[in-house]
């Protein structure tokens, strides 16, 4: 058993981390949350724990998000998570130092991933190796990266929206827009304060758009509850929201992902355009999970477009296949330490 667990791969998401062990699969899968006491900078909870302290918090503890737009807004709260995460997985084998990938955005400059690679390192990484999102988002979509033909992928995670041509196992042109998932939350809180005077919570917000949200007009609307405070008379109340009201909230934020496509598109080689066209956008990332996305996406583009198997994974699962054949990747496709 010893021999899967030297190698770790951690999708290290503004919103989820996800862990991918070779041989075991996704090992953990936890929210991107620290709970800090602002005394002494100590981590008091991580993960799960963490999370269910958001919004909730009293004043001598905070709940912190150390990653913003996909790249360490925190550093020494990053290195105590990675830490808490590569435990976590490893259990019993924490003797062996173990290899580790991570990932970062297309856009993320070098500085940027330097603190990623001495982030995994400080945290007890062996080695630590980082992989640009949109090629592990490839790998994990079955996407034959290293053919001689164009593939388009599209990766919208919570605080990115990558978007980038792959061939011959390089990126041949790519776009990162900070724009993802919590964009989308934020646009629903400033709507519902702005149109019903209803205070909501990041939390809400997320629920309403995975429960009700779509990327376009639904005829049969689907409805749900919503609790808040309100803001004139700052007294708790309910209301119901529609399917159409999610979709003209985030509309505006929507046309900025849209807007990454097609500058990806507009600087694609002819060549590589003709074999877009022939095989479509893949979409990956949670936000590849709102209903009628990859609708929106053909309506836009006029490319096909198509959700990839487990989209909220393909990162992670990328991931696990480049350490499973790590010698071959280090060659093409990776930066290290």
């Amino acid at each position: 058993m010893a021999i899967f667990t030297k190698k770790i791969g951690i999708d290290l998401g503004t919103v989820n981390t996800l862990v991918f062990i070779p041989g075991r699969g996704i090992t953990l899968n936890e929210p991107t949350v620290v709970a800090i006491s602002p005394d002494n900078n100590a981590v008091l909870a991580i993960g799960i724990e963490a999370q269910t302290m958001i919004g909730r918090t009293p004043e001598n503890i905070i709940a912190k998000k150390p990653m913003r737009d996909g790249v360490i807004a925190d550093y020494k709260i990053t290195e105590a998570m990675l830490r808490y995460f590569i435990g976590k997985s490893l259990g019993r084998f924490q003797l062996i130092k173990p290899e580790v990938l991570v990932t970062v955005p297309s856009g993320s400059s070098s500085t940027e991933r330097r603190a990623v690679i001495d982030a995994a390192v400080n945290a007890g990484a062996r080695a630590a190796y980082i992989v640009k999102e949109p090629v592990l988002a490839a790998i994990g979509a079955n996407i034959p990266i290293n053919s001689a033909s164009g593939n388009l992928i599209m990766s919208v995670g919570g605080g990115t929206t990558e978007v980038a041509v792959i061939s011959l196992g390089g990126i041949v042109t790519s776009h990162s827009r900070r724009v993802g998932g919590n964009k989308l939350d934020q646009a629903i809180i400033d709507y519902l304060k702005r149109r019903h005077n209803l205070a909501i919570g990041e939390r809400t917000a997320e629920r309403i758009k995975i429960e009700v949200g779509s990327a376009l007009p639904l005829k049969d609307e689907l409805h749900i509850g919503v609790r808040g405070r309100d803001i004139v008379t700052g007294l708790p109340r309910n209301i119901n929201i529609g399917t159409n009201e999610v979709v003209e909230a985030i509309s505006e934020r929507l046309k900025e992902i849209i807007q990454a496509v097609k500058l990806v598109l507009a600087q694609t080689p002819p060549e590589l355009s003709a074999d877009i066209m022939d095989k479509g956008i893949i979409l990956s990332g949670g936000t590849a999970l709102l209903r009628n996305f990859d609708e929106l996406m053909v309506k836009a583009t006029g490319v096909p477009a198509y959700v990839a198997e487990e989209p909220l994974f393909c990162v992670a699962k990328g991931a696990g296949l480049v350490l499973e054949n790590l010698e071959f990747y280090k060659r093409s496709i990776m930066a290290r330490r």
